[in-house]
């Protein structure tokens, strides 16, 4: 059975991926889902201090150290958003929106938790237009502007610091008398040049022509209130009060505390045999990188048993179980060792043709394009990779039909236009958005349900789907997948992923102070992650 796993681990979080460590080691044949790149909130910390043997990090590497650690001992990682899920018997299905199914004798629920909204007047509505949730998606687009940071907490306080490299100046609010994190923290922002504190402080409402430009505060002891404006331009709320675990697609098969958390012994197993859970998704006193881990291993070391009891009972026999060979160091400039064996892997199975065609011009960006395909094709020979310098072939230019430069395109068969291109170096989180689209472009591609197919279809075009992106956003690779794989299965639908640094203009035209942004058809603008089914019920 080619779906069947020991163990299936849903997120790569710091727990998932403690959890994969002990698994992988234990011989377990192991399986990693992730919907939106390794890591998990780790990935977006920009500095990892307290975190035992480990000096000084940043959150990135510290993930990508543990991935590297899970892989060496076997774990095997997919991409995908958990749609449905099924606990009952000796081998549990995991289902995800993209319509692959797979099986395991144990699950590990390592889901993690997404940042909690307060509900203040306002918030909705300026959601990407000065309102944002994660100061490494969006800090840049606040340079030089007044920032307010909501929440007492360590996330609060780390983010506040984090700010201040684009902000001119930022203000906390919080709500309590006090820093409620660790004091080493909370006196390193008290201190620190750029930040204001206002203590027992609340936000009420947010207001504005089309950017955040009006901000209403209230002090919860006297009951003064005050404003912050702006006449001209806008400023920035980020909001850092906590998280609500993502738990929604599990709450009918396992218990759960009154605000979704899933319940689970000392050993981390859930209501249900076979069933575990580790990191922010579960109720815990202390969330943070080492408690995470902690999970993980705990987890892990005990489904072992049950794992390898029940396969005895139930006469289950798991093929291809890991090998323990170790994985070479990352090498290269542009690709590391293990982006660039993912990157022939996926190539080898491309069954038709595609190639990639890149439009350039003389500037900065049309280099670092060039040096990356050059690696890319240096890499692979699955894929031919031809650049040119814009003007120099009008048919291809009129046959993509962009309006922003320099670009690269993906052909298909008989060098017909794809629809997909990208403007902007396709790294970081990215490159596998780069990846994923050659492989659905040449095929098979990625399993879509016959039903959503239909439905995409049955969208009528022409329509433009412009992403504009952060390379460092954790949250963008999801809407720039979908938003290729419905360009490619639909009729008349284009996709192109922007790298909003480089394009300012664009940036500024639309209000983007936020990403993922979606832009439609040059009008309509939609902030935040949306999975293949939300949006293709948006365009409808």
């Amino acid at each position: 059975m080619k779906n069947l796993y020991d163990l299936i681990i849903i997120g790569a979080g710091a727990a998932g991926l403690s959890a994969a460590i002990y698994s992988g080691r234990a011989k377990l044949r192991t399986l990693v889902i992730e919907k939106s790149g390794v890591g998990g909130q780790v990935k977006i910390t920009e500095e990892v201090v307290n975190y035992p043997g480990v000096f000084s990090t940043s959150g990135a590497e510290l993930a990508k150290e543990m991935k590297r650690q899970a892989v060496n001992f076997g774990a095997e990682f997919a991409v995908g958003d958990v749609a449905s899920v099924d606990f009952a018997g000796d081998l549990k299905t995991v289902t995800t929106a993209a319509g692959e199914t797979y099986s395991a004798v144990g699950i590990i629920i390592a889901a993690g938790a997404k940042p909690r909204k307060l509900g203040f007047e306002g918030e909705t509505k300026y959601g990407g237009r000065g309102i944002a949730y994660c100061a490494t998606c969006d800090g840049e687009f606040f340079a030089g502007k007044d920032v307010f940071v909501i929440g007492a907490g360590f996330a609060a306080a780390e983010e506040a610091i984090f700010l201040t490299r684009f902000a001119k100046q930022v203000t906390v609010i919080a709500r309590e008398p006090a820093f409620t994190c660790s004091k080493t923290i909370a006196d390193k922002v008290l201190a620190h040049d750029k930040i204001t504190v206002k203590f027992n402080t609340e936000i009420t409402s947010v207001r504005g022509e089309n950017v955040v430009q009006e901000a209403h505060f209230v002090n919860n002891e006297t009951g003064e209130t005050w404003t912050h404006k702006v006449d001209s331009g806008s400023f920035g709320v980020f909001i850092f009060v906590g998280y609500e675990p993502e738990s929604g697609v599990f709450r009918d098969h396992v218990a759960t505390d009154q605000w979704g958390y899933i319940l689970a012994d000392v050993d981390m197993q859930t209501s249900v045999p076979g069933v575990y859970v580790a990191g922010d998704i579960r109720p815990k006193r202390l969330r943070q990188l080492v408690t995470a881990t902690a999970d993980g291993a705990i987890a892990a070391t005990a489904i072992e048993k049950y794992i390898n009891d029940t396969k005895e009972t139930a006469g289950i026999v798991i093929e291809g179980s890991p090998e323990q060979a170790n994985q070479p160091e990352e090498t290269g400039d542009v690709f590391g060792e293990q982006a660039a064996e993912q990157i022939r892997y996926v190539m080898e199975r491309c069954e038709g043709e595609v190639a990639i065609h890149a439009v350039l011009q003389d500037d900065a960006l049309s280099e670092e394009i060039r040096t990356f395909l050059q690696a890319f094709a240096e890499t692979t020979d699955q894929v031919p990779v031809h650049m040119y310098q814009k003007g120099e072939d009008l048919k291809l230019e009129a046959e993509i039909a962009t309006d922003l430069y320099p670009v690269i395109a993906l052909m298909g068969k008989d060098g017909v236009y794809t629809g997909i291109n990208f403007h902007g170096v396709p790294g970081g989180h990215e490159l596998e958005s780069f990846i994923l689209a050659i492989y659905n472009a040449a095929g098979p591609g990625q399993a879509v349900s016959d039903e959503l197919k239909q439905r995409i279809r049955g969208l009528k075009g022409p329509i433009n789907l412009k992403i504009g992106v952060s390379l460092s956003c954790t949250m963008c690779p999801e809407v720039v997948q979908a938003s290729q794989r419905i360009a490619l299965l639909g009729d008349g639908i284009t996709a192109e992923m922007v790298d909003l640094q480089h394009y300012p203009e664009l940036r500024d035209k639309y209000a983007v102070m936020s990403v993922p942004a979606l832009i439609i058809n040059d009008t309509d603008v939609l902030f935040g992650k949306k999975s293949m089914e939300e949006l293709v019920e948006y365009l409808a």
